[in-house]
């Protein structure tokens, strides 16, 4: 049997599109009331495991789904719009089942750091503008807490984290790195585990530039970048997830270090 020729094959008319796409829009909604509807469902899961009041969330389970999803597109979506899809939803889900808020200490431009902390958390969480680090450090300790602070070389806020163990860095803002360089940090009392691709972020107050501190663990393995220097101390990315008792840190320069959390590595997108 002769295959149709493309070039004679009729296009559907715009009215079909239509239709076709008002009928993907009821079965998306649909599914989204459904996966809605199942966050109280987690909330009576957690009340019978003895975990009521327990924040949910869970950093890097998020992002292994994002990841997952990425890998699944075929066709017109771009992975940008995925991001935003599923950010969306899976902060609807967290706020529905119990308090989730934000803090925003940003800086010198505080703007680019609500829309940061938007980008990553939706629309979902109460958002207040902290006007002292040591605001938005506070609020991360509050149920269902998370704070997003600035990178800013007027303040060594991050050092506070190695005397304040409970609140862990677990995102790096933005998390696309199409959006461009890291420009802040969100922190909670969560639990931090490694996703496959990450950096964990480790401060020192070892002395001297910090180039000769790379160099250093760099010759124990360790492939490190600095990327904040503020009140004697140095914050260092660290490619890869280190446990905080790791060897080659305890090795490192300076008297007073330690690791302060870690991140999923951005979406190359």
């Amino acid at each position: 049997m002769a295959e149709a020729d493309p070039k004679t094959t009729a296009a559907p008319s715009l009215d079909a599109v239509r239709t076709r796409i008002d009928a993907i829009d009821a079965e998306v909604l649909r599914l989204v009331d459904e996966r809605a509807g199942l966050a109280h469902v987690v909330v009576a899961a957690k009340a019978a495991a003895g975990d009521a009041g327990k924040f949910g969330l869970r950093p890097a389970r998020e992002t292994q789904i994002i990841r997952r999803m990425l890998s699944m597109l075929s066709q017109g979506a771009t992975p940008g719009l995925v991001i935003r899809i599923w950010r969306e939803m899976m902060a609807e889900s967290l706020a529905l089942q119990g308090p989730f808020n934000l803090s925003v200490w940003g800086g010198a431009d505080a703007t680019r750091t609500v829309e940061l902390a938007r980008a990553r958390f939706g629309g979902a969480p109460g958002l207040k503008l902290a006007t002292r680090p040591e605001e938005a450090l506070a609020a991360a300790l509050s149920q269902g807490g998370v704070g997003v602070l600035a990178l800013n070389p007027d303040t060594a806020w991050w050092g506070r984290l190695l005397a304040q163990p409970r609140v862990k860095v677990f995102a790096a803002l933005p998390c696309l790195s199409s959006q461009g360089p890291m420009g802040a940090l969100a922190v909670a009392e969560v639990e931090v585990e490694p996703t496959g691709s990450d950096m964990t972020f480790w401060v020192t107050d070892a002395a001297g530039g910090a180039g000769s501190i790379e160099e250093a663990l760099g010759r124990d393995g360790v492939a490190a970048t600095c990327i904040a220097v503020a009140g004697g101390l140095k914050l260092f990315s660290l490619a890869g997830f280190y446990q905080a008792d790791d060897a080659r840190l305890a090795r490192a320069p300076g008297g007073m270090s330690g690791v302060i959390g870690a991140a999923p590595t951005p979406f190359d997108v």
